[in-house]
């Protein structure tokens, strides 16, 4: 890759909610990649977060790297249960000083864009997504949480109440935002009244083999908690006889091992190797959750695998569905987020034995275009474009020190 155009700053900082061991999803990697480009770059960013807990172990890509972290790092079990903190958060992440950087790089889906900046930095966000629990899945939050059923619920709305103020003020001071997909930039534009600009995160395809022999299960592989709704799919495949094999780990998992019938097999969380094999050989991967983007598809196309999923959210952006683009096809898409949509749309897929129809090259070549290398091109792009633009304006305040250009008369 080119080196960085030298119009771009040295001092450039990177935040992330937290870094701890406990959580490494899709937004962790997102964050990793950003790092590496940047150093690869000869531009190491100073990095920061809430907590830290992953610069001291061994093994991490964090090991020995600085990072400033704000005081819920002193607090009891701040860097292992950070969001029991939830309340203090937004004041937590303001009291990190970032005045050493000229550009200000966030990567954010709780607190992380609320960072503050001066007129003379430039901060640009890559927003996962706009905080869920606080918008438009509070009320599914509200109806599985805990301390509801405990009586704190008056409590515990009124938190979330405040959260959003913050969280739509905070995003004001933002000079440019980036959505991991389109759907998530319809979320910024409807909660924030901002525009962003769509890149998708980065999968890693390469991991992947498309071209082993596909087996008669199915797979659900995700994060088991209640927005994924793995619920759905367990119900669904109860009721259609036909083997599911569900992994990961999560508060949801000894509740849909109850709920599993004799053809369903929750798996519990598995290795590297056994989640890469498990995708190479499913039938198709099933998909039950609304996900802002959702890498777990992804990487299963990746692995030549249809996708059967729920067609809302980010699959808009990354699965290409059979019934309205039958010969670029990917996968299933189904309307409703119920048993019966899903049932409708497995039961389709398994009689008229549409995996035959979906080639595992296509699938796999379709995925090619989330490779890290795309989202390392369109990400240094648009920092270039964010900072020229920040360059100019700060030259044009600077040649106007009165402010008399926009002075009415």
């Amino acid at each position: 890759m080119a080196p960085m155009p030298p119009d771009l700053p040295q001092r450039l900082a990177l935040v992330h909610d937290w870094f701890t061991p406990r959580s490494s999803g899709g937004a962790e990697l997102v964050v990793e990649a950003i790092d590496r480009q940047l150093t690869a770059l000869g531009r190491q960013p100073q990095l920061a977060a809430l907590v830290d807990g992953e610069s001291r172990r061994p093994g991490s890509w964090l090991a020995g790297r600085s990072v400033l972290t704000s005081p819920i790092q002193k607090l009891p079990w701040g860097t292992s249960h950070v969001q029991q903190y939830l309340p203090l958060l937004p004041l937590a992440i303001e009291q990190i000083d970032l005045s050493g950087a000229d550009l200000v790089i966030s990567s954010s889906h709780l607190v992380a864009k609320g960072v503050l900046t001066s007129p003379d930095q430039l901060h640009v966000s890559y927003v996962h997504t706009p905080v869920r629990y606080a918008w438009d899945q509070m009320h599914a939050y509200l109806e599985r949480s805990a301390l509801v059923r405990r009586g704190f619920g008056p409590l515990i709305r009124w938190q979330l109440h405040v959260l959003r103020q913050w969280d739509q003020l905070s995003a004001q001071r933002v000079d440019h935002l980036i959505a991991n997909s389109r759907f998530t930039a319809r979320r910024i534009r409807q909660f924030w009244g901002r525009d962003a600009e769509v890149i998708h995160p980065p999968v890693a395809v390469e991991r992947f083999r498309w071209d082993a022999p596909r087996e008669d299960f199915y797979l659900c592989l995700c994060r088991l908690v209640p927005y994924k709704r793995v619920d759905l799919v367990v119900q669904a495949f109860n009721r259609l006889g036909l083997p599911l094999l569900v992994v990961g780990d999560g508060p949801e998992r000894s509740r849909l091992q109850q709920l599993a019938g004799p053809t369903v097999t929750v798996l519990g969380r598995q290795s590297r190797q056994q989640v890469e094999a498990l995708l190479s050989s499913c039938r198709a991967f099933v998909f039950a959750g609304l996900e802002d983007f959702g890498i777990a598809p992804v990487e299963a196309m990746a692995a030549g695998a249809p996708v059967i999923g729920f067609g809302r959210g980010g699959l808009l952006d990354t699965v290409r569905c059979l019934r309205q683009q039958p010969s670029e096809a990917t996968g299933l898409l189904f309307p409703d987020q119920t048993v019966a949509s899903l049932i409708e749309a497995v039961s389709w897929f398994e009689e008229a034995r549409l995996w035959r129809q979906l080639d595992a090259a296509s699938i796999r070549q379709w995925a090619e275009r989330f490779r890290l290398e795309a989202f390392s091109s369109r990400f240094e792009a648009a920092l270039r474009r964010a900072w020229n633009v920040h360059q100019h304006n700060c030259a044009v305040a600077a040649s106007d020190p009165a402010g008399m250009s926009g002075l009415q008369v």
